[in-house]
C-alpha cells in the first residue's frame, strides 16, 4: 500500500478504522504529506471510536497543516449521541482511481512483520483493479459527504463490493452469508476473529453441516478482545453437535475475516461474523465467483489450520466453571460486541 501511495499522480482516498501514531502510521502520514505536497489530492477518513486511543493531535494538525484533507467519521456529539455507537469499520485505499486494497489491516504496527516481529496479526488483504476500483471510489466518496447507505450500479454477476447498510437493505451482509452457508453443497471454510452471530446466522450454518456439508469454522486463542471470545465459545457446543468443526489459531492474534464456499465463492473484507459488523458497523466485503482468489484463500485457511488445535465435543463438555460463566455472561452482552 506505501509503495502504490508514493506512485501517486492524482488522488489518494484512505478510509482506516484505525490510524495509529506509531512507527508504520508514521510511515502512511510521511507518504501521505509527500504526495500532497506533489500536487496529488489527498482524502482521509478515519474512524472517531476506533482511532480514539491511537491517532493524535499532532499526527491530525501536521496532516491537515500540508494539504491532506482529514475528517473523522461520527465524532461525539451531543445532540445525536446515538450514532456513536455506528462505526465506520472500514479499511479502504484507492490509488488515482487504478488500485483499490481492502481487507483487516488497520494502519499500525501489529500488522507489520518489519516492525513487529513474529506476533504480527495474521490478516487478509486483497487488492483490485478494473472496473471495481470505481465502485470503491463511488463508495468512498459516498462516506466523505454522508451518504451512507449509497450503493453504486454493479453488474449482476462477478465480483461486487458490498456494504451491510442500504436504502433496499438494512442488512446486506446477513443475507449474503446467509444465502452462502444456505447453497453450499461441498464445504464451508470460515475465518473471522469475532465469532458472535444471531440466531439466523448461526441456524444456517449449523444445518448446513447437518446436511453434510463440510463446515469449518477458524477462531482465533490470542484475541484483543476476550469477551467476544468468551461469546464465541459459549456456542461452540451447539455447532459441535451439528457437526461444524472448529478450529482455534494459535500462534499469534488471527484479524482475518474471509468465507470460501465450494471452490468457486468466496468473500474477504471487514466485516466480523458478529451483532456489531452485522447490524450496526458500516463494512465493505468483496464478493467474487474468481476461482482463482477462491483457491487463494482456501490455500491459506488450510495452513492456517495446520497451527490450529481442532476442538472436540467431548473435551468441550468438560470445561471448567470458569469458561462458563464467562460464556453466560458474553452472550448477555452479544448485541454490543
Amino acid at each position: 500500500m506505501l509503495r502504490s501511495i508514493e506512485r501517486a499522480q492524482d488522488s489518494i482516498q484512505l478510509e482506516s478504522y484505525i490510524f495509529a501514531d506509531d512507527i508504520v502510521g508514521q510511515a502512511f502520514c510521511r507518504a501521505l504529506i509527500e504526495r500532497a505536497r506533489s500536487g496529488v489530492k489527498v482524502k482521509v477518513h478515519i474512524d472517531a471510536a476506533g482511532s480514539l486511543f491511537w491517532f493524535s493531535r499532532k499526527m491530525q494538525n501536521y496532516m491537515r497543516d500540508n494539504g491532506v484533507e482529514l475528517r473523522w467519521f461520527h465524532r461525539w456529539s451531543w445532540r445525536r449521541p446515538w450514532r456513536y455507537n455506528h462505526r465506520n469499520h472500514r479499511k479502504l485505499l484507492i490509488v488515482d482511481n487504478r488500485i483499490a486494497y481492502l481487507g483487516g489491516f488497520n494502519i499500525h504496527k501489529e500488522n507489520s512483520c518489519k516492525h513487529y516481529g513474529e506476533a504480527r496479526w495474521r490478516d487478509t488483504h486483497v487488492s483490485f483493479d478494473g472496473s471495481l476500483v470505481s465502485v470503491a471510489a463511488q463508495l468512498f466518496d459516498a462516506f466523505w459527504h454522508g451518504k451512507l447507505r449509497s450503493q453504486p450500479l454493479q453488474k449482476a454477476e462477478g465480483s461486487k463490493l458490498l456494504h451491510n447498510q442500504t436504502l433496499s437493505c438494512r442488512h446486506r451482509l446477513r443475507c449474503v452469508y446467509g444465502e452462502a452457508f444456505w447453497k453450499a453443497k461441498k464445504f464451508i471454510y470460515l475465518t473471522t476473529p469475532y465469532f458472535v452471530p444471531d440466531n439466523h446466522t448461526l441456524r444456517q450454518l449449523c444445518k448446513a453441516a447437518e446436511r453434510g456439508v463440510d463446515v469449518r469454522l477458524l477462531v482465533p486463542r490470542k484475541t484483543d478482545v476476550r469477551i467476544a471470545r468468551w461469546a464465541a465459545r459459549h456456542i461452540y457446543a451447539l455447532l459441535l453437535e451439528s457437526g461444524v468443526k472448529i478450529y482455534e489459531y494459535l500462534p499469534r492474534v488471527l484479524h482475518a475475516k474471509t468465507v470460501v464456499t465450494d471452490d468457486h465463492w468466496s468473500m474477504v473484507g471487514t466485516s466480523n461474523l458478529d451483532y456489531r459488523s452485522l447490524f450496526t458497523n458500516y463494512e465493505l466485503n468483496l464478493v467474487t465467483i474468481n476461482q482463482e482468489l477462491a483457491s487463494k484463500l482456501k490455500q491459506q485457511f488450510i495452513e492456517d489450520l495446520s497451527l490450529s488445535e481442532c476442538i472436540s465435543l467431548n473435551d468441550w463438555k468438560k470445561r471448567d466453571g470458569l469458561s462458563r460463566w464467562q460464556g453466560r455472561v458474553a452472550m448477555i452482552l452479544k448485541r454490543w460486541l
